[in-house]
């Protein structure tokens, strides 16, 4: 991607617009929000989405941040789509995403993914591709940080796989917490070593899992809860009808593999 494209960069929530450089990844929104839903990782699964945000809808929150891949793997995108943009007040775009509505970086995903990202983009209007190619690399907001998959280089999808990748991750943003996805499993990791509970006084990247494909080998959605105040943090693990979004694929024509992971949360 070249240092110096300009692009014009989606204000999730509120409606506008500006032109910035892809290199300048943060879109800095006002602070307000307390408690927070934070979900990632939906990919087309519009049974595991709803579910998802009726529990967020039970419980009550002050806003819902989605750390992208809104698209690709799953059948019904066009739902997934219009569902976070209307319930989610920021939304930064996932590799899928930018595979699905601008056709980059599609060489990089497996053949099956290959083959759903063709099929979502041409369920797609052209109103929701413009929408997808247009969300920010990294949102700070809230006191928090939220990207796709790393705050360093958020544009390369790299995945956080050994221990010193994950602490330099912390000289790449300000704010007390980032929030990730992309690997669909969630973790916590803090700046300091024997802290194992999210709490005040500390720095934190964490990962929220996944609603639409977790990969932790449980088939149940995953996404979080975090007050901003407190800094309490709780991870949800919840069932959905799995079987309904497999025979969504299936219908779609979509590789049988996408529906068999699904069941085994791989």
């Amino acid at each position: 991607m070249h240092p110096f494209l300009f692009q014009s960069v989606y204000l999730a929530g509120q409606g506008k617009r500006a032109d910035l450089p892809r290199s300048l990844f943060t879109i800095h929104l006002p602070f307000g929000a307390v408690k927070l839903a934070i979900i990632s990782d939906i990919h087309s699964n519009a049974e595991a989405l709803r579910t998802a945000l009726s529990i967020i809808d039970r419980r009550g929150v002050d806003a819902i941040y989605c750390l992208g891949d809104v698209v690709g793997y799953g059948a019904d995108a066009e739902e997934c789509v219009e569902l976070v943009r209307d319930r989610c007040a920021g939304v930064v775009m996932g590799n899928h995403d930018e595979a699905v509505a601008l056709a980059r970086g599609v060489d990089y995903l497996p053949k099956d993914a290959r083959v759903a990202a063709a099929h979502n983009r041409d369920r797609l209007s052209d109103d929701q591709l413009a929408y997808l190619a247009t969300l920010p690399l990294k949102l700070e907001v809230d006191g928090c940080t939220f990207v796709h998959a790393t705050p360093h280089l958020p544009e390369q999808w790299q995945r956080i796989d050994t221990f010193l990748i994950a602490q330099a991750q912390f000289e790449h943003f300000t704010t007390d917490v980032c929030f990730i996805g992309h690997t669909h499993i969630p973790a916590v990791m803090a700046n300091r070593l024997g802290v194992l509970r999210v709490r005040p006084g500390y720095r934190f990247l964490i990962n929220v899992g996944s609603v639409g494909q977790p990969r932790d080998n449980n088939p149940r959605l995953g996404f979080a809860f975090f007050d901003t105040e407190t800094f309490e943090y709780e991870l949800v693990r919840a069932p959905y009808d799995v079987e309904r979004t497999c025979a969504s694929i299936l219908r779609a024509r979509l590789p049988k593999s996408l529906a068999r992971r699904l069941k085994v949360g791989r």
